[in-house]
């Protein structure tokens, strides 16, 4: 069995992926904080009980050579975005981003992926133990 397939690794990886998606939106929304009319996306929980929705693979392009690139995005996951309109207040310019809460979801977001990648990383140190190596 491959150290890809063992549930909770994949799990782990799974949730690592989701708060690398949602840091670049977060950052997004903290970039876009003087821009008129624009409003802050966030992602939708990740659910790891209920199965996920399989989105379409994207469209890439054959590798007719082991010499041409591999694109950057090819199997990377999608997740779903949170469609609610969150309780912000609009700025008089339409604007609807709040900096300090941003920043507040971005700490917490990024205390969430150290934990994740430290579960990771543990898990991964409780293999080679078991294995010998």
């Amino acid at each position: 069995m491959a150290i890809s397939e063992i549930p909770i690794l994949s799990m782990l990886r799974t949730r690592m992926q989701w708060h690398q998606e949602r840091q670049r939106l977060l950052a997004e929304n903290v970039a876009n904080a003087n821009t008129p009319r624009f409003r802050p996306h966030d992602l939708a929980p990740l659910q790891l009980d209920k199965p996920q929705p399989q989105t379409p693979s994207p469209v890439t392009l054959a590798r007719t050579s082991d010499a041409h690139l591999v694109g950057a995005l090819t199997g990377a996951p999608q997740f779903a975005p949170n469609n609610k309109e969150g309780p912000f207040e609009l700025r008089p310019m339409g604007n609807g981003v709040t900096v300090e809460d941003q920043m507040l979801k971005v700490a917490a977001n990024q205390m969430d992926y150290q934990t994740a990648s430290a579960l990771y990383v543990r898990s991964l140190a409780l293999i080679k133990t078991a294995i010998g190596r």
